[in-house]
């Protein structure tokens, strides 16, 4: 059995003939959670328990087999709660330390909507103009396709991205260049699906309109204004600071250090950030009060209002029930939870999950960056809500009986489903048996349930609740697409 660690916490006083003081990593602490500046205020602990929180996030930590994690509850303009949980990596039995940095995965797809959206809120780009008229060298096709659309999830691309690939950053460029009109499977406008290429073809975009390195942008024009002082893309700079190995499972399902390092300077805007906990909240921070935070504007308010504005339905959603009933945004995603208006995004990159989770209106946000490969730890950020915010009773029970469907309805439905990719495609099938749908994918096979016109469930072993999904009609009216996760299949055709 795992065992798990906390977080230091303020070093012992000593008594004699030197003056107590503190120990100089509860100094840094402080320090960092306002960005560096002693001026500036200490975060204070809040008024609340969470010893359910930390107890929350151990138990999610041992049943998911992850070694450790970071966590961060913000309130207003501060820090409420911090502190490291579990090991930093495996192999050693170091301790998670809260100014860890963390691999952020796709939470870094905010950043990068918040660099292009600044660039449009100057005048530099508009973002329903096609990328062509910013960006030369590009197929005919991509050239159409408008910024919008890659922000917000409807340009039609296939998802996937380079995980191991050139270290100079000029790969960016090159990279976006060298694609054809086969990214695309969906037209470009027509539904929201998850797509890693999306924010790689902005960020190349961003670069052109600026005449700069994304990673430089990044950091004129987002980290340093909001003293994100340890954040960064470069795998050189994150050395130079602590950071938190990322872990996979063994066949015995105990966690090992993920290696070798993933790394692709093409993939950055897409979600290869590192960053810890102190930082993420100083976005946070900001982001929840109209761009200002330390009493200076550091993000525009037209910005924060383009990023968190729903811009296009996912109809599908993860087996955790996250997103569910919810649009997305320019890298956010927006959902109503429990009677509370929250937007978020989770991250999954080789060794490392995360979540990002912000309630404006509150002025919550929770953190949590993990180091195993796609852990988000939802249980850890609901008991996060519930000790900090107004939240309603759980979501109502979904109906127990399938709705009727007609021999010739399910027949309907009937169907390969595909979803390409830059690695490989995801696949479902939807078959017949013993005269009952059933729904074939990611490893399982159960009968479907139908909640309304075009939803349906299906209830899959070992997780909480049961997996809703959509079926939509193309212009034909046939079905056409399988809104199962994020991410949209396409109905393959019938031979």
């Amino acid at each position: 059995m795992m065992t798990m660690h906390g977080g230091k916490g303020m070093g012992k006083l000593t008594s004699g003939c030197t003056a107590d003081v503190l120990s100089f990593r509860a100094l840094l602490t402080l320090l960092l959670i306002m960005g560096g500046s002693p001026g500036s205020g200490f975060a204070q602990q809040s008024q609340k328990d969470f010893a359910p929180l930390e107890k929350a996030a151990l138990d999610e930590l041992h049943e998911t087999n992850t070694p450790g994690a970071a966590v961060a509850v913000v309130s207003g303009d501060r820090i409420v709660y911090v502190k490291g949980l579990g090991l930093s990596n495996a192999e050693t039995g170091t301790p998670v330390e809260p100014e860890m940095l963390f691999r952020t995965g796709s939470v870094g797809k905010m950043f990068t909507a918040a660099l292009l959206t600044s660039l449009a809120e100057e005048g530099k780009i508009k973002l329903d103009e096609p990328i062509g008229k910013y960006v030369r060298g590009l197929s005919p096709k991509l050239s159409r396709v408008t910024s919008q659309q890659l922000l917000s999830g409807t340009a039609g691309l296939i998802d996937g991205e380079p995980l191991y690939g050139p270290q100079d950053e000029s790969a960016l460029a090159k990279t976006v260049r060298s694609w054809n009109d086969d990214i695309f499977f969906l037209e470009p406008g027509r539904l929201y699906s998850y797509s890693n290429l999306g924010f790689i073809i902005a960020g190349l975009v961003a670069e052109e309109i600026a005449s700069k390195r994304y990673a430089d942008l990044m950091n004129e024009r987002i980290f340093a204004p909001l003293q994100m002082k340890s954040t960064t893309f470069r795998p050189t700079m994150a050395m130079t600071r602590p950071l938190s190995q990322g872990h996979d499972s063994d066949s015995n399902s105990k966690p090992v250090v993920h290696r070798p390092f993933v790394e692709s300077t093409a993939s950055w805007p897409a979600g290869f950030m590192s960053s810890n906990v102190y930082d993420l909240s100083r976005f946070a921070i900001a982001f929840m009060n109209e761009g200002k935070i330390d009493g200076q504007q550091v993000l525009s308010p037209a910005v924060i209002a383009m990023m968190s504005t729903p811009h296009a339905d996912i109809l599908g959603e993860n087996p955790s029930g996250w997103p569910r009933n919810a649009k997305y945004g320019y890298g956010l995603i927006v959902q109503n939870y429990r009677g509370v208006r929250m937007v978020w995004h989770g991250g999954s990159i080789g060794g490392f999950g995360s979540m990002f989770v912000m309630v404006p209106e509150q002025r919550f946000a929770v953190i949590i960056l993990g180091n195993k490969t796609g852990r988000w730890m939802f249980e850890t950020a609901e008991k996060a809500m519930e000790i900090m915010l107004p939240l309603d009773a759980e979501a109502e029970a979904l109906p127990k009986q399938s709705l009727p469907m007609s021999a010739a309805e399910k027949a309907s439905y009937v169907g390969k489903y595909l979803r390409p990719g830059t690695e490989r495609p995801e696949t479902a099938d939807i078959f017949l048996k013993d005269d009952k749908l059933y729904l074939r994918a990611y490893g399982f096979e159960q009968p479907i349930i139908k909640l309304s016109a075009d939803s349906f469930a299906v209830t899959v072993p070992g997780l909480r609740g049961r997996w809703r999904f959509k079926l939509v009609s193309g212009a034909s009216g046939r079905t056409e697409y399988l809104c199962l996760s994020l991410g949209v299949m396409k109905r393959v055709p019938d031979k």
